[in-house]
């Protein structure tokens, strides 16, 4: 049965809010149970940013996901630091290696480290690093399926932003790659 709880976070303009918006989306696609819990600090770029995106196959009691999430997706260290307490035993967290040099501390989770940017940056376009983590994700997860987030893309990119679509979905099958 699947109940993902997945807390994505980082800060304002790593595309954290997109991330877990694209998620929830595309489990939408699919007719899951889905919820997103946006939470910004108080200023909007540079500030930290984080929400909580629950995927399941059931009815979902609370979108607040407190020390039981499934996976962390962490794209800066503040964010490590404070959110790798909240991932579950046997839970997952991704690690954003291109901004956090540290390890994570637990031994009871499974870390995985991602250069996001590098490999956003090898793609030409270093705002698509949020993707690589989410393509990395769904990797690991199978929350939802890859043509559930590229219907989800083109929900979002749409109109005068269809030009992103296709170096998204390259940035998300990078992620997906990498953890393979």
């Amino acid at each position: 049965m699947l109940n993902e709880k997945v807390i994505c976070a980082g800060f304002g303009g790593q595309g954290v809010m997109s991330m877990g918006q694209l998620l929830t989306y595309a489990g939408m696609v699919e007719d899951k149970q889905v919820s997103w819990l946006p939470s910004y600090g108080p200023e909007m770029r540079g500030g930290t940013a984080n929400c909580n995106v629950i995927v399941a196959d059931s009815l979902i009691g609370s979108p607040i996901i407190n020390d039981d999430a499934t996976c962390a997706i962490v794209m800066n260290l503040p964010s490590l630091d404070k959110f790798e307490v909240d991932v579950a035993p046997k839970g997952k967290i991704l690690i954003n290696s291109s901004l956090i040099e540290k390890k994570a501390k637990r031994d009871d989770i499974t870390a995985y480290y991602i250069p996001a940017n590098e490999i956003a940056l090898e793609l030409g376009n270093a705002r698509v690093a949020n993707m690589v983590m989410l393509g990395a994700y769904i990797e690991l997860s199978k929350a939802v399926k890859i043509e559930s987030l590229h219907k989800a893309l083109q929900k979002v990119f749409g109109g005068s932003k269809a030009h992103l679509i296709a170096v998204n979905e390259e940035a998300l099958a990078r992620g997906a790659e990498f953890v393979r």
